[in-house]
């Protein structure tokens, strides 16, 4: 028996992870955690580390690629509670690691606050979302970010500024063991104009990616100065399929993956999608989803 064991209320062992992915693939995790309070993620992660036992952060999974053979350690869900919480305060906006970012977004507007709605669109939680400095061509989150608090990997909690998180294209150098909450400043504006702009940003978005479709959005980084999806169009990739995973023929930065699909077709595929395009270009692609597994 471990000091995880006391942890059983919260706890799934051997839990499928594929349906909390947006891609549905992959296989378990040997422990799926999800606490409810601060209080109750302080203990299971001091537990973890005592016990050197890996943790993994779930987010929304809209960006994850778990193996077929799943992933040891704890997998924590920060998905309610004290993680889900949203509060407004001027042209401040607080919210939880756990909430999405969508969610956010739209309280955002609701206040007369503007910033947000350049990232409409863009799947994930808010703790996701700062990790990886998501954004488009209209803007990151990064520059809209104050501060942040997380907690170390022995359960201490801490307040980091903005200027020390280090942000840069789909990055940031933020190591705690997990983000709890962050800070966002944003400015006041007028509630009609914002609305308009969250809307046509939402309808070109549709119109140009299969949102509809089942994918993690855009599985590599641009590279500098140019379009990954562009480069893979050009390579002649569109529709390209291994297995039950193919190339979106609407924007070929996105893999679709069908009912049958598995991680190794999904992984062969952006393998094949590498190779073909430094053949073709002289470059290659940097992944922008995250892999789980061994």
């Amino acid at each position: 028996m471990t000091c995880l064991d006391s942890f059983a209320e919260i706890t799934r062992r051997d839990e499928p992870l594929a349906p909390y992915t947006w891609l549905k693939l992959g296989g378990p995790a040997q422990y799926l955690m999800e606490p409810r309070t601060t209080e109750e993620l302080v203990g299971v992660i001091k537990c973890a580390h005592e016990s050197n036992v890996p943790v993994h952060i779930l987010g929304d999974g809209s960006n994850l690629l778990i193996r077929d053979e799943g992933i040891s350690g704890v997998v924590i869900r920060l998905v309610s509670g004290d993680f889900s919480n949203i509060e407004v305060k001027g042209e401040q906006v607080t919210a939880g690691a756990g909430t999405l970012l969508s969610h956010v977004i739209s309280r955002s507007v609701a206040a007369g606050l503007t910033g947000l709605e350049t990232l409409a669109g863009i799947p994930g939680t808010v703790g996701g979302a700062i990790t990886g400095n998501v954004g488009g061509k209209s803007g990151e989150i990064g520059p809209l970010v104050e501060s942040i608090d997380v907690m170390t990997s022995t359960g201490e909690i801490e307040t980091i500024p903005a200027e020390l998180l280090g942000f840069g294209y789909r990055k940031s150098n933020i190591d705690a063991a997990v983000i709890l909450s962050a800070t966002l400043k944003l400015r006041e504006g007028d509630p009609n104009e914002i609305t308009k702009r969250l809307r046509k940003l939402w309808i070109m978005k549709r119109a140009s990616q299969p949102l509809s479709s089942q994918s993690a959005g855009c599985i590599f980084k641009n590279p500098p100065g140019l379009s990954a999806g562009a480069l893979i169009d050009q390579a002649g990739l569109k529709g390209t399929r291994i297995g039950d995973c193919e190339v979106s023929d609407l924007h070929a930065n996105f893999i679709i993956t069908h009912e049958n699909a598995t991680s190794a077709d999904l992984l062969r595929l952006i393998d094949l999608i590498r190779s073909k395009v430094e053949d073709y270009h002289g470059v290659r692609l940097e992944l922008e989803i995250k892999i789980w597994g061994n």
